[in-house]
């Protein structure tokens, strides 16, 4: 069985190859890439390299010839996903590719996150066509907040307007893990998956957290979103990037990030990472 992983070279595809070599042999693996060079370290590992970037359908089409399995792992060029994943898609329907797994984001049939449309309409499609498919629905990955430890460490304080609104995190790791173990099932498995860490946590809680790791105190701002966008244009943050931080959190405070349905932690076969754990790495 030949399983091939889009965006091979990213923050997650890298994890989810050295967890695919953990479970099968290297020629048994394709990683899909836009940047030759960034993939050096996969060939080396005897991974099959093939370019193709999410525009292209042409390359698309062709790395994808005689692979069985693959991992769609979502882009992250906003505004342009949807069709970029209906092009990876469209070459799984090309070349018969008998199971494609996506990595899509929690709730996406209700939550108001600024990322959900996209991941809905690519799930709309998927089960529009008669391809067997797997959408893994990852929670916030831990290493998100990898800017609020240096934040905590400078200023003793997280900013949020997510009230008293909860995160089921885990870390990238985790969640690579699960991808490999569905890449590698031969039984049924289920549709969607609702994956997440097994603590839904506070900022009260992530404040604790960072406290540990920066080593001094450090408290909580929970302000309104409009303060929370006054604050973030003041220190020169761009408009976009405002809206998407206030769009987050006003999805947290409502329940988008919360669920912890266990499902990752059975998937790996362990409990996931705790937050103050990818933390203590990241500073």
């Amino acid at each position: 069985m030949t399983i091939a992983v889009t965006a091979a070279t990213g923050q997650l595809g890298t994890l989810v190859v050295d967890a695919l070599l953990a479970r099968t042999t290297p020629d048994q693996i394709v990683a899909i890439v836009r940047d030759a060079a960034k993939a050096e370290p996969l060939a080396a590992k005897g991974v099959d390299v093939r370019i193709a970037g999410y525009d292209d359908t042409a390359a698309l089409e062709a790395a994808l010839a005689g692979i069985d399995r693959v991992l769609l792992i979502s882009g992250n060029e906003f505004g342009k996903r949807t069709q970029q994943h209906r092009n990876v898609i469209d070459a799984v329907i090309a070349n018969d590719v008998s199971r494609v797994v996506y990595t899509s984001a929690p709730q996406v049939d209700t939550s108001t996150l600024p990322v959900a449309p996209e991941h809905l309409e690519t799930e709309q499609y998927l089960a529009s066509t008669a391809v067997d498919h797997v959408v893994l629905r990852n929670n916030w990955y831990h290493e998100n907040y990898a800017s609020a430890v240096e934040t905590a460490a400078a200023t003793g304080s997280v900013l949020t307007s997510a009230g008293d609104g909860r995160v089921a995190s885990a870390a990238r790791q985790d969640f690579a893990e699960a991808a490999a173990v569905i890449l590698t099932t031969d039984g049924p498995v289920k549709r969607v998956y609702e994956l997440a860490g097994d603590v839904a946590w506070t900022h009260d809680d992530l404040a604790a957290a960072l406290s540990e790791v920066v080593g001094k105190p450090v408290s909580v701002a929970n302000v309104s979103a409009d303060e929370q966008s006054a604050i973030l244009t003041s220190v020169g943050l761009d408009a976009g990037l405002i809206g998407f931080i206030t769009g987050v959190d006003a999805g947290i405070k409502q329940g988008d990030l919360e669920l912890a349905t266990g499902e990752l932690s059975s998937l790996i076969g362990r409990p996931t990472t705790p937050i103050v754990e990818t933390l203590r790495s990241l500073a």
